[in-house]
């Protein structure tokens, strides 16, 4: 069952998935019509899961469930795993690589693989004060809070002096 995003409980679960590029307009046009049609029809062992999403930053696509109406199961995850890899095959986008980095640049979002903005960090090229995206967080609170912080205060901190 669709929801609007920002009426899901801050407990609600949510996923992470950053694109290694900005979607056009007319990407975000039919990527919504199909999260739309995904997350109206997401289920838990034929159960509805109440849900919802948001595009940030033209590039950035949250996945949020709130789990206290169902759960999310082994198959429901997979089915979400399964429409994402669709939308990267679809739109030529990689979504599911964890080891790159995405900050800001100024308004730019740029993203770097992991192994890049490691040497950027030595080269002092980014720094502590960077905002950083952590797409490690786990509900809406977490992301609301920590999801765009200084590279200091997540997980980027163990690169940046």
């Amino acid at each position: 069952m669709l929801v609007d995003f920002n009426t899901l409980p801050n407990e609600s679960r949510v996923w992470i998935f950053q694109a290694n590029r900005t979607f056009t307009d007319s990407e975000l046009d039919e990527i919504k019509l199909k999260l739309n049609t995904f997350v109206e029809n997401w289920t838990a062992h034929g159960s509805d899961l109440q849900a919802g999403y948001t595009i940030e930053y033209k590039r950035f696509i949250v996945l949020a469930l709130n789990q206290d109406v169902n759960k999310a199961t082994g198959c429901s995850i997979d089915a979400s795993v399964h429409f994402i890899q669709d939308l990267e095959k679809q739109y030529d986008v990689d979504l599911m690589d964890k080891m790159n980095v995405s900050y800001k640049q100024g308004n730019f979002v740029a993203y770097k693989t992991l192994t890049d903005f490691r040497q950027m960090a030595k080269d002092r090229a980014v720094s502590k004060n960077t905002i950083v995206f952590n797409n490690l967080v786990n509900n809406i609170a977490e992301f609301k809070e920590y999801w765009e912080v200084p590279a200091s205060e997540s997980w980027h901190s163990r690169f940046v002096k």
